[in-house]
């Protein structure tokens, strides 16, 4: 029987599969957002007032239509980084830049390429989401060397890299999304309640995020019981595996926190399988169109959202800023507000990210 319950588990969810492996995926070769640990310290940002409504920046005058701008992202197979170049993409259009995209589907190799052709090729601004993120430096210097500036979105560069190379680095605050989801789970179990932590160690933003959590549940953090923490790695399909085995082990399981929508689907699966939606609380951080579908279907409690639109739009003022000569970055990494996604703002934007 629990054979069957996983077969029909998996086929209910494996459309939900594409396309979903978003916020921190499998190793250093995914978009994992950024991390800060201490969410006071974040630097606010409203790109809405860096933009007028018809998405026209400021570039520079009289010569917006020389310039060029290149996005090397690590994959454009899900609507993370999909969604980053389709606003990149976006604003260049509205301002006249030439606009190009470079896709290496997760090849180091083929992204170290891919960075040494944008060297010599003249563009006037890069964004790149390594691929792996020690195992570009050479590509970095190169474009350093080549004089264009370089804007590390979504996914850090090592320190050192950033240091060196990048004009700045710009992510999600992922201490801070999962410190909202930590507090709205106080709220909703303010008895405390059995948990389980499906999380992704090797990742340091997932990390973050399971930190603001647990700082999350604040002063009644004592009476949460963590049940079980296992990795996850951030797949729909291994935390499918894995809730399966937590829930049948732990009867009385109250909830689950996901490091992200891969994972919380996987687990809302299992829940699923198991005939306990609703009996059992799904949290998340994300807020993929899979999530905020999961969202209003009652098969999450709670998201917290990354922001990759916002990271796009934030990194492309920047870049424009610095051309016009305007530029005054005092700190090399910038981390974007989380917020939770209630069920107003996943209808209204059930489709894209934020």
């Amino acid at each position: 029987m629990r054979k069957m319950k996983k077969i029909l588990a998996v086929g209910a969810c494996f459309c939900m599969l594409i396309g979903v492996l978003s916020g921190c995926g499998n190793n250093s070769q995914t978009g994992n957002g950024g991390s800060k640990e201490d969410g006071n310290v974040t630097e606010e940002v409203n790109v809405s007032e860096q933009a007028d409504a018809s998405g026209e920046t400021g570039a520079p005058e009289g010569s917006s239509s020389d310039l060029s701008f290149a996005f090397c992202t690590n994959t454009l197979n899900n609507t993370f980084q999909s969604s980053i170049d389709g606003k990149l993409k976006e604003l260049c259009d509205a301002n006249g830049i030439s606009y190009t995209c470079l896709d290496p589907d997760y090849d180091l190799n083929t992204q170290l390429s891919q960075l040494s052709d944008v060297a010599v090729s003249g563009y006037d601004a890069v964004f790149i989401i390594p691929v792996d993120s020690a195992g570009i430096t050479a590509g970095l210097a190169e474009i350093k060397d080549a004089g264009i500036p370089i804007f590390n979105v979504d996914t850090a560069v090592i320190d050192e890299d950033i240091d060196s190379f990048a004009t700045l680095f710009v992510g999600t605050n992922a201490y801070m999304a999962g410190e909202l989801v930590g507090e709205q789970m106080a709220k909703d179990y303010p008895d405390g309640g059995k948990i389980a932590v499906l999380d992704f160690p090797s990742n340091e933003s997932c990390v973050d995020r399971v930190n603001g959590f647990l700082a999350g549940l604040g002063d009644n953090s004592s009476k949460f019981e963590i049940v079980a923490q296992q990795d996850g790695k951030a797949a729909l399909d291994e935390s499918l595996v894995l809730a399966e085995d937590i829930i049948i082990a732990n009867p009385e399981l109250d909830a689950f926190f996901c490091i992200n929508d891969p994972s919380a689907l996987g687990a809302a699966a299992a829940i699923k399988g198991e005939n306990k939606t609703g009996e059992i609380g799904v949290y998340s951080i994300d807020a993929s169109p899979e999530g905020k579908q999961a969202l209003l279907d009652g098969e999450f409690t709670a998201v917290a959202a990354q922001v990759p639109l916002q990271m796009a739009e934030y990194s492309f003022n920047e870049a424009i800023k610095l051309l016009n000569g305007e530029s005054n970055i005092t700190e090399k990494k910038v981390y974007l507000d989380s917020h939770l996604v209630l069920e107003g703002e996943a209808k209204e934007t059930l489709s894209n990210w934020q």
